[in-house]
């Protein structure tokens, strides 16, 4: 298994593509491996285990999930994984099959510890919520999670918005619309983000990839920045493509970007929402002034944009109110339920609401329809 997936990394390497996740019949087979490492590396075999298996509910996962409550719970002995980073590393599945087995690490005094962290930083519990609160009756560790998600630690622990972002500007002049972002004649290669980013722009603008590549030598983050941005189609992907360039890794997640920043004069209101849920940080305001090349400075608490010299670009109002909250939070989707598992979490403990978010502020009625 190990001799293919390294060819299949060179393969992919030569294309200036990060290699594909396992799949579960390479999980299985590198858990073999991590049991009985032989000449192997250690920190290379788990690495794979660690980075590259897609979380969730991929088949994948079940396999790797499987495998790590095997460990956690001492029924499979394993020399590179203890019990305990056995449950740390099931944090790190956000939720799905790594849920119920965490609760279970409740009960061994072992594992405990480790796994009130991992649940308490996980979002994705679901009904799984009851099992936790009616451990809690009995079990002081459950009644740490369920105090942590009302104190909503998985959101304070994360750094706020930043006050000043400076970036790179790489400008689209004109409309963008999705299918310049997500060309519907290379739809078969959406499943596979760095692939399918290749084909950004790549009808619209001239080397796009090549300048993005060489305006990140500046050392800053890339803002994507047009007059019009993401109109036509709702696809996800073509936000994907965006950030798979101008975003950050996701921790644990293979082959997957979040964060950015895209500044339009106008952007589509569908774009705009899957930027807010892939964890970016859209602005409307005038671009104008911006070309490729520039260092822009946002102050979003602010409403402004300072150029390198200092000189106001723009003002701009941050919208919606909530917005730096979403990018604290890694996205509106995590947000939402996040603030929803706090509030289970309060009502259930007879709590009132809590202050550490931002209260949404509905727009002024004009009167108008």
């Amino acid at each position: 298994m190990l001799e293919a997936y390294r060819k299949h990394v060179e393969e992919r390497a030569a294309e200036d593509l990060p290699p594909l996740a396992l799949d579960a019949q390479q999980v299985a087979d590198l858990i073999e491996v991590i049991k009985n490492p032989g000449s192997e590396k250690p920190q290379e075999i788990l690495d794979l285990l660690i980075h590259r298996v897609p979380p969730g509910v991929d088949q994948a996962a079940y396999v790797k999930a499987a495998f790590l409550t095997s460990v956690a719970q001492g029924e499979t002995a394993c020399d590179l994984i203890s019990r305990e980073y056995a449950t740390e590393l099931l944090g790190t599945m956000l939720g799905g099959y790594n849920v119920q087995p965490l609760i279970a690490c409740l009960d061994d005094e072992v594992t405990a510890p480790t796994a009130v962290k991992a649940l308490s930083h996980t979002l994705l519990i679901y009904d799984a919520f009851h099992d936790v609160t009616e451990k809690a009756k009995s079990n002081d560790f459950a009644k740490q999670v369920v105090q942590s998600w009302a104190d909503a630690e998985w959101f304070t622990s994360k750094p706020e918005m930043p006050k000043a972002i400076t970036v790179t500007v790489y400008k689209v002049p004109g409309e963008t619309n999705t299918d310049d972002l997500s060309p519907a004649t290379e739809a078969w290669s959406r499943p596979d983000i760095p692939l399918h980013a290749k084909s950004m722009l790549a009808t619209k603008m001239e080397n796009p990839l090549t300048t993005i590549e060489d305006l990140k030598k500046k050392g800053h983050p890339i803002a994507y920045v047009g007059d019009v941005v993401g109109t036509g189609s709702s696809r996800k992907s073509a936000i994907n493509s965006v950030l798979w360039y101008m975003g950050e890794a996701i921790p644990f997640v293979p082959n997957k970007h979040e964060g950015g920043v895209v500044l339009g004069g106008k952007i589509a209101p569908i774009f705009f929402n899957t930027a807010e849920d892939s964890g970016a940080l859209p602005i409307e305001c005038d671009v104008e002034k911006m070309q490729t090349g520039d260092v822009v400075t946002i102050k979003p608490y602010d409403g402004v944009m300072l150029a390198e010299d200092g000189s106001e670009i723009c003002q701009f109002d941050l919208r919606p109110s909530t917005m730096p909250d979403e990018v604290r939070a890694n996205g509106r989707i995590p947000l939402i339920i996040g603030r929803g598992l706090t509030a289970r979490a309060r009502e259930h403990l007879g709590l009132g609401d809590t202050d550490a978010f931002l209260k949404p502020i509905n727009p002024k009625d004009t009167g108008k329809g």
